[in-house]
């Protein structure tokens, strides 16, 4: 199935996609792939990883990528057919005819540039301007993105702005020459709630004057805030499309439908999310496993009494020295305390102080004041030679599972250091590795794959493995979803969630998806500016918020429709 293209001469379609094939080495990608996008509309692709939809849309810009055989019946950007072109032929198409938004703006943007010249290279290769003129253009583009003092912004590098900031250079460059398409490749997946909130703004005001947008996303939420007409791709082709309104609101195809049950705003505590869950969770797959009924009361031993604090912090106080001089203060007088078998969630925009305050509860960054005790122990103001005797009763899964392993290992030597600690390992230690494979539902057959070998959802279940090694009693998990799909992302909660009822683990879970917190957690604190302005059972905390700053963040939060 595909998004049917209009017929005749579409003369309001700035891109046009007939029949689309991609193959690498002799395997399909992508096939028979059909849509239009029409000035001043957007047409979103959306799908799992792996389903090929950047692909498709990079096709639009002569970067499927290398090795890639595209063949199409039509494809064409600004009426104009760009099948076949050479290289340089490309060049003097992208960001005259065509934009291209990435998700990451810190690796898209180079880091030893200032932000200006990222911006002005268009205008500098496409426009007959001189420098001052070209200055001008500059700025008046930032301004246009909602850059605040854009005359600084473009002298700074992008390693001085924030992830909302670098977002809007991106954009910025990408719409320098007024190309009539704009392709958005997951334009919002790394951001915060409120600042994914003014991006999308941006994009629709880009709409609105007249600018055809490609939308890449897996998140069905924000696709509902600014599409028009949706299209679902899973293993290279359309499965379903039509209007957005439509689409959302009565899918047709398993996909969809399962993309949809997968987002985990308002979906109660404890409720799986992944479609293969059932009412019975099957936890492992070996002579381990044990049925866990989601009906029942869990190890966390909800007797109506206090519960142990296994992880808490009093007071808690971090500064940094600015690079011009003087200092920031990341986390301000931070207290919370973690009872056995919960989880806390941690909420805020980005540079709130959620990270830095994880770092300071795994004693990973030293407070200038305050302290952490974990399991009834001091953890911080301690040397490192009597902390380490209690560091495994604490691990910690991270947002970049890739980033977080060495490249060189395989997924059996990660996890054989995890449980050795770099020890010579032995028989034992090897069963414990397939013990760990099988809590997190991953088969031996990966243990000699390298981790760019395996998927997001794979690589992030090994980084769970390996935070299992040591038996811990808690475990501090920094954004550990926010990189993937929505199905993967439910799968790996749905995990999560079934190794805390079983082995009643607690979890200090740090998020900027609200839906995802809202979800996994007993208890929330809202962090703003280094602090925590408010704090409470997440249900009473969502439902009511008595902070405004916690009010701001609901009402930034695209919502699907009803």
């Amino acid at each position: 199935m595909s998004a049917e293209p209009n017929t005749g001469d579409a003369p309001s379609a700035v891109a046009r996609v007939l029949n689309l094939s991609v193959v690498f080495g002799g395997t399909p990608v992508v096939s028979g792939v059909s849509f239009d996008v029409s000035a001043g509309r957007c047409l979103a692709l959306v799908g799992e990883s792996g389903s090929g939809k950047s692909v498709t849309a990079r096709s639009l810009l002569g970067l499927a990528g290398a090795g890639a055989r595209v063949e199409a019946d039509a494809l064409a950007v600004a009426g104009s057919s760009v099948l076949g072109l050479s290289e340089r032929a490309w060049r003097r198409r992208r960001g005259k005819d065509v934009g291209l938004v990435l998700q990451d703006a810190l690796v898209s943007l180079d880091p030893l540039r200032p932000v200006g010249r990222e911006v002005a290279d268009s205008l500098r290769l496409h426009m007959p301007l001189d420098a001052v003129a070209r200055q001008a253009r500059v700025r008046e583009l930032l301004a246009a993105v909602g850059l605040p003092d854009a005359g600084e912004r473009m002298r700074q590098r992008s390693g001085e702005l924030s992830g909302g900031q670098r977002q809007r250079a991106l954009i910025a460059a990408a719409i320098a020459l007024d190309p009539p398409l704009l392709i958005a490749d997951e334009p919002t997946t790394a951001l915060d709630v409120t600042v994914q909130a003014q991006i999308l703004d941006l994009l629709e005001n880009l709409k609105a004057a007249g600018t055809g947008i490609l939308l890449i996303s897996h998140d069905l939420a924000v696709v509902s805030r600014i599409a028009d007409d949706i299209a679902v791709m899973a293993e290279g082709r359309i499965v379903e499309s039509g209007p957005a309104v439509r689409v959302l609101a009565a899918p047709t195809h398993p996909i969809t439908q399962r993309m949809l049950a997968a987002i985990p705003a308002d979906k109660p505590r404890h409720t799986a999310l992944a479609p293969t869950s059932t009412d019975t969770r099957v936890v492992g797959s070996g002579r381990n496993r044990s049925a866990i009924a989601t009906t029942t009361n869990d190890s966390r031993g909800e007797t109506g009494g206090a519960r142990e604090v296994v992880l808490e912090a009093r007071g808690l106080v971090k500064s940094f020295r600015r690079p011009g001089g003087g200092q920031f203060l990341a986390v301000d007088d931070v207290s919370f305390r973690l009872e056995r078998g919960t989880t806390l969630g941690i909420v805020g925009e980005s540079g709130s102080g959620k990270t830095t305050t994880a770092r300071l509860a795994l004693a990973l960054t030293a407070p200038d004041a305050g302290e952490v005790r974990l399991l009834g122990h001091p953890f911080t103001g301690i040397p490192e030679n009597e902390r380490r005797a209690l560091r495994p009763a604490i691990g910690a899964i991270y947002q970049d599972a890739l980033g977080s392993f060495d490249p060189r290992f395989t997924v059996q030597d990660i996890l054989l250091d995890a449980v050795t600690g770099g020890r010579r390992s032995g028989p034992a230690a090897s069963a414990r590795v397939r013990e760990l494979l099988d809590a997190v539902a991953l088969p031996a057959t990966l243990l000699g794959r390298r981790p760019l070998s395996l998927s997001g959802g794979q690589r992030q279940r090994v980084g769970i493995a390996r935070a299992l090694a040591a038996r811990p009693d808690v475990l501090v998990c920094d954004e550990p979803v926010s990189a993937l799909d929505v199905t993967v992302q439910a799968q790996v909660l749905d995990l999560l969630d079934e190794l805390q009822r079983e082995r009643g683990l607690s979890l200090l879970f740090i998020s900027h998806d609200l839906g995802v917190v809202q979800h996994m957690s007993d208890r929330v604190a809202v962090m703003q500016n280094g602090c925590i302005v408010e704090t409470g059972e997440a249900s009473a905390v969502f439902a009511d918020p008595r902070h405004p700053y916690t009010a701001q963040l609901l009402a930034a939060v695209p919502l699907l429709p009803a």
